[in-house]
């Protein structure tokens, strides 16, 4: 039977996935989806083919914008897990995101839903998050929703 993890602990243990997962993959050896680590390529650089597939090419809304490649590596971690539908490190990831700053462009309720950037050093999830819009739409706050920038491929499409 599994053990719940408390907070800190659930972090620690996804923090050293990824350090596992990215030792893994630096050695030539794959890690299963749906494993223990912080999703598949987890702590990797995103490859423009990669980030095809984790952003789309061209903006939804008119905020200012930055390429997968710009994102902290925990950011690329979380885009992979949204791609491959988890599994996620905190029991929130995946919760609708109300967008009650209407920073983002407005969408009937359920549209959004966040996901936790992982915070080396911080004792709870942080203040980095990604939204996930229906339309394929990526948003990144390192400021606990204070402001937004959209997330794009960097990929012509």
């Amino acid at each position: 039977m599994p053990v719940a993890l408390t907070a800190s602990r659930r972090v620690l243990a996804v923090v050293l996935a990824v350090v596992l997962g990215a030792l893994l993959t630096a050695c030539g050896s794959s890690v299963p989806k749906g494993s223990a680590t912080y999703g598949p390529g987890a702590g990797v650089a995103a490859t423009p083919s990669d980030a095809a597939q984790l952003a789309p090419a061209s903006a939804v809304s008119s905020l200012r914008t930055m390429l997968v490649s710009q994102l902290p590596e925990q950011g690329v971690d979380t885009l992979r897990l949204i791609a491959s539908d988890g599994p996620f490190p905190y029991s929130q990831d995946g919760v609708t995101f109300s967008n009650r700053e209407g920073l983002l462009p407005q969408h009937k309720s359920g549209w959004y839903h966040e996901y936790t950037v992982i915070t080396p050093g911080s004792s709870d999830r942080g203040a980095r998050r990604i939204i996930a819009g229906d339309d394929g739409g990526r948003f990144y706050t390192d400021d606990h929703y204070a402001s937004f920038r959209e997330v794009l491929s960097g990929v012509s499409s």
